[in-house]
Protein backbone atom coordinates (compact mmCIF):
# COMPACT_ATOMS: atom_id res chain seq x y z
CA UNK A 1 0.00 0.00 0.00
CA UNK A 2 1.36 3.82 -0.92
CA UNK A 3 1.82 6.27 1.24
CA UNK A 4 -1.33 7.63 -0.38
CA UNK A 5 -3.39 5.13 0.44
CA UNK A 6 -2.45 5.13 4.20
CA UNK A 7 -3.39 8.30 4.69
CA UNK A 8 -6.79 8.00 2.81
CA UNK A 9 -6.87 4.95 5.19
CA UNK A 10 -6.30 6.65 8.09
CA UNK A 11 -8.85 9.76 7.38
CA UNK A 12 -11.81 7.23 6.58
CA UNK A 13 -11.04 5.53 10.21
CA UNK A 14 -11.07 9.14 11.89
CA UNK A 15 -7.45 8.63 12.96
CA UNK A 16 -5.99 10.93 10.83
CA UNK A 17 -4.45 14.53 13.06
CA UNK A 18 -4.13 17.30 10.92
CA UNK A 19 -1.04 19.94 11.47
CA UNK A 20 1.76 20.26 12.82
CA UNK A 21 1.35 21.64 16.21
CA UNK A 22 -1.68 18.64 16.91
CA UNK A 23 0.94 16.04 15.59
CA UNK A 24 3.81 17.68 18.00
CA UNK A 25 1.51 17.31 21.12
CA UNK A 26 0.42 13.86 20.70
CA UNK A 27 4.04 12.71 19.47
CA UNK A 28 5.43 14.04 23.33
CA UNK A 29 2.04 11.81 24.26
CA UNK A 30 3.33 9.07 22.42
CA UNK A 31 0.02 8.90 20.87
CA UNK A 32 1.33 8.80 17.55
CA UNK A 33 2.37 5.29 14.99
CA UNK A 34 3.41 7.45 12.18
CA UNK A 35 3.84 10.68 10.42
CA UNK A 36 3.51 11.76 6.95
CA UNK A 37 4.90 15.26 5.35
CA UNK A 38 4.27 16.85 2.05
CA UNK A 39 6.23 17.00 -0.42
CA UNK A 40 6.87 21.01 0.15
CA UNK A 41 6.94 20.95 3.85
CA UNK A 42 8.85 23.72 5.18
CA UNK A 43 12.76 23.04 6.63
CA UNK A 44 11.91 23.93 9.89
CA UNK A 45 8.59 22.22 10.52
CA UNK A 46 10.26 19.11 8.73
CA UNK A 47 13.36 19.36 11.37
CA UNK A 48 11.19 19.89 14.09
CA UNK A 49 9.16 16.69 13.35
CA UNK A 50 12.54 15.03 12.23
CA UNK A 51 13.83 15.39 15.56
CA UNK A 52 11.19 14.54 17.76
CA UNK A 53 9.87 11.17 15.63
CA UNK A 54 13.39 9.88 16.15
CA UNK A 55 13.43 10.05 20.05
CA UNK A 56 9.94 8.42 20.05
CA UNK A 57 10.89 6.39 17.55
CA UNK A 58 8.06 6.74 15.06
CA UNK A 59 8.49 6.67 11.57
CA UNK A 60 8.26 9.60 9.13
CA UNK A 61 7.17 9.11 5.67
CA UNK A 62 7.73 11.77 2.63
CA UNK A 63 4.77 11.92 0.16
CA UNK A 64 5.07 12.15 -3.29
CA UNK A 65 1.82 14.95 -3.38
CA UNK A 66 2.36 18.73 -2.28
CA UNK A 67 0.98 20.08 0.69
CA UNK A 68 -2.44 21.55 -1.52
CA UNK A 69 -2.91 18.39 -2.80
CA UNK A 70 -2.86 16.76 0.78
CA UNK A 71 -5.97 19.33 1.79
CA UNK A 72 -7.74 18.64 -1.08
CA UNK A 73 -7.11 14.37 -0.13
CA UNK A 74 -8.87 15.20 3.29
CA UNK A 75 -11.41 17.09 2.05
CA UNK A 76 -10.31 20.84 3.64
CA UNK A 77 -9.95 24.55 1.52
CA UNK A 78 -6.41 24.71 3.56
CA UNK A 79 -2.89 23.32 2.82
CA UNK A 80 -1.91 20.52 4.65
CA UNK A 81 1.80 19.74 5.57
CA UNK A 82 1.84 17.18 8.42
CA UNK A 83 -0.91 14.51 8.95
CA UNK A 84 -0.45 12.10 11.09
CA UNK A 85 -1.66 8.20 12.26
CA UNK A 86 -3.05 8.68 16.23
CA UNK A 87 -2.25 5.15 17.68
CA UNK A 88 -5.06 3.67 19.95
Amino acid sequence: MDSVSEVKQAIKEGNAVIGSERTMKLLRQSKVKKIYLASNTSKRTKEEIMHYSSIAQVSVEQLSITNEDVGTLCKKPFSISVISVRSE
